[in-house]
């Protein structure tokens, strides 16, 4: 085990440069902080400090030693009003896991009942749906949501509803939304630069399937994990894309785009999974109830 004591003493002759220097700030012999330095190169192996002039100077295993102390004593600084502020100011907090590929436009909107709760901590973790079912069973988040339930599997103890079904709509930037490409929807994105979700992703092989049944073969230019990251390069001029229409009231927050097609035909499924533990959260409960009740469950 470190002792972080001996490391304390190391940092402080290195921040001041020399024993002596240290031996003053702490108030205590220059003897009994060499000894204590000294317990500590034993410890970790190696040199930490070598003479210079009349004071001190780092070896390369010091360089190292004293960077991670300096990040280890600067949070111990702050552990002190961090603590005070959590015992005065209670925090709502609320993590939340995101599968890769779902519209982020889409989980803003379904968030939203929550996002005005007074001291709230929001947490958002993007990724694979088992990585953030293996964070969910540990109690590292409160909900994930994904688009597709949770696998069957009684060792997780999970629970799993679908929140919604989303019509998926067409969008693009000015330059590529054309009343003569919405007359000719869905043909036109053989044309038009098109851009999609990657092939992992539920929505994607939704719509994979609805091309094939139309027999279409789309102008694919990009394919993104990220469906807020795809809806920038839209925004930009890159191509048109398919929205969730849960999302697409928030589609103001990205400048210059316009609706191209509605397209009742695809929907994007959302799930909301959760633990025993999130299924009591106060939080958790306003977003269910919100999802249930509007017009896309």
């Amino acid at each position: 085990m470190l002792n972080y004591r001996h490391l304390y003493y190391f940092w402080m002759v290195a921040k001041e440069g020399g024993f002596s220097r240290a031996a003053e700030r702490l108030d205590m012999a220059i003897q009994t902080i060499s000894a204590q330095v000294r317990e500590l190169e034993k410890n970790l192996g190696h040199q930490l400090l070598k003479p210079a002039g009349r004071g001190v100077a780092l070896t390369e295993a010091g360089e190292a030693a004293f960077a991670r102390a300096e990040e280890i004593f600067q949070i111990g600084h702050a552990l002190p009003q961090e603590v005070r502020a959590a015992a005065t100011k209670p925090v709502m907090r609320l993590a939340v896991g995101l599968s890769d590929g779902i519209s982020k436009l889409a989980v803003h909107t379904l968030l939203g009942p929550v996002l005005h709760t007074p001291d709230l901590r929001l947490t958002c973790h993007e990724g694979e749906v088992q990585e953030l079912l293996g964070e969910l069973a540990q109690h590292h988040l409160d909900l994930v949501l994904a688009g597709q339930g949770a696998p069957a599997n009684p060792n997780l103890r999970l629970t799993s509803d679908r929140l919604v079904s989303s019509p998926v709509d067409w969008y693009g930037p000015a330059k590529w939304v054309r009343k003569s490409d919405a007359r000719d929807f869905p043909r036109c994105l053989e044309r038009l630069p098109v851009l999609l979700p990657t092939g992992h992703s539920v929505l994607r092989q939704t719509l994979d399937r609805w091309f094939n049944e139309q027999g279409l073969y789309p102008n694919v230019v990009g394919e993104f994990e990220d469906s807020a990251l795809m809806s920038v390069f839209a925004a930009r001029g890159l191509g048109v894309f398919p929205l969730s229409r849960l999302g697409g009231g928030d589609i103001g927050l990205l400048r210059g785009l316009r609706p191209l097609a509605r397209c009742d035909e695809v929907h994007e499924e959302i799930h909301a999974i959760r633990n025993r533990r999130g299924q009591h959260h106060p939080l958790v409960q306003a977003v269910l109830l919100h999802a249930k009740t509007s017009v896309f469950s």
